[in-house]
Formats: structure tokens, sequence, C-alpha cells
């Protein structure tokens, strides 16, 4: 690689940079993507997106699994699900349970419940579906409601590949609910699919 300057091809922007003129290394740039992914990522996926040997960032990720497993650190690195990401450290089990605890014994706010109902009368959904019925995006909404354990991932949509999200029977019980059938019939005044398809591609045209 040699000018660290933007590559333009079309609508698409790369920008073209040297790992180890950052200061951390691969080490550090691992690290860097690691924080921000939802999901596992590959060692292949890293090798590709750092433009560097598969062998070389297995070797990072095995010495990043080794640093952290002393129990130093709040978190750790591990390999789980075909994929590599960052975990909370067991030994740190109890603090991050109560943290847990006490959020879902918070009350929900506006936002929350807007977004709890529009999966509950609409699920399976996807968040883009949902962003687009409120108009805002709703991605730190429904980490929230995840982690509350109010929703949980459904399944996957089969053309666009989207995770779609349902309630829990947790949701049930705090709704003192037997089951959806009991929900209010406010689903009719809710925007249908073709309908959500269609706000969807607008805020993404």
């Amino acid at each position: 690689m040699s000018e660290s300057t933007p590559e333009t091809e079309g609508d698409d922007v790369q920008v073209a940079f040297d790992v180890g003129e950052l200061p951390g290394g691969a080490r550090g740039a691992i690290e860097a993507v690691l924080m921000v992914v939802e999901e596992p990522v590959t060692d292949h996926a890293l090798a590709s997106a750092l433009e560097l040997p598969v062998e070389e960032i297995r070797e990072h990720l095995e010495s990043l699994e080794r640093d952290y497993a002393d129990g130093a650190h709040g978190f750790t690195v591990r390999n789980v699900g075909g994929g590599w990401r960052f975990y909370s450290h067991s030994a740190y089990a109890p603090v991050v349970e109560r943290f847990i605890l006490d959020g879902q014994r918070a009350k929900l706010t506006t936002a929350s419940l807007e977004t709890l109902a529009v999966i509950a009368y609409r699920q399976p959904i996807s968040r883009a579906r949902v962003g687009a019925v409120r108009g805002v995006n709703v991605d730190g909404v429904v980490r929230t409601l995840l982690t509350r354990g109010l929703i949980t991932e459904v399944t996957k949509d089969e053309e666009s590949g989207a995770t779609l999200y349902g309630t829990t029977p947790y949701f049930l019980e705090r709704m003192g609910l037997n089951s959806l059938d009991d929900l209010p019939p406010l689903a009719p005044y809710l925007p249908d699919a073709a309908l959500l398809d269609d706000l969807v591609s607008e805020t993404r045209s």
C-alpha cells in the first residue's frame, strides 16, 4: 500500500492505509474492529479488511486471547460460532448480572416502548422496518430491549438476510398476557408489510 489517500471507484470510496503505521499496528487494528462488531467476525474477514495474511491475523487473535485470559481486564477475546469478538470475562459475571438486572428494573423510555410496540404487533420484523415506522434509527433501542430480554432474534429474512426480531415469553410475563392474541387490537393502525418495504426503500434512497 502506497499513499494514505482515498481511492474512488464509482460511488464507493475506499481509504488506503498501512496497518503497520497505526499506533498499535495490526493488533490494535484488530481490537478496533472487534470493538464495533455486533456479531462474531471471522479471521478471513479481518484479513481481508486489514489486507494481511490469515495466518498473521490468527496469531494476533490467539495472542489477544491469551493476554486477556488472566482476568486483569473485564473483557476477553473468544472464538465462538466460527468468529471472534469481545466478551465480558467470566470472572466479572456477578457484576454484569447485577448491572443487567438493575437495568431491567428501570423504566423503559418512550422510545423503547414505541419500538417494543412495533415489534410486538409486526413480528417478526427487521430493525430497518421498525425504524421506518418510527422514522428514526432504532439500533440502540433494539440493543436495550435485547439486553432486557423483552425481544429476541427470531430468524433471518430470506431475501435481505436481515435479522428479524420478535417478543419473548418474558415480554408476555411483564405485560401480564397469556399470548400475543391478548394484545389490544392496535395492529390495524400500523403500516402493513408492503408499505413498510416502501418506507425502508425511501430511507435508503
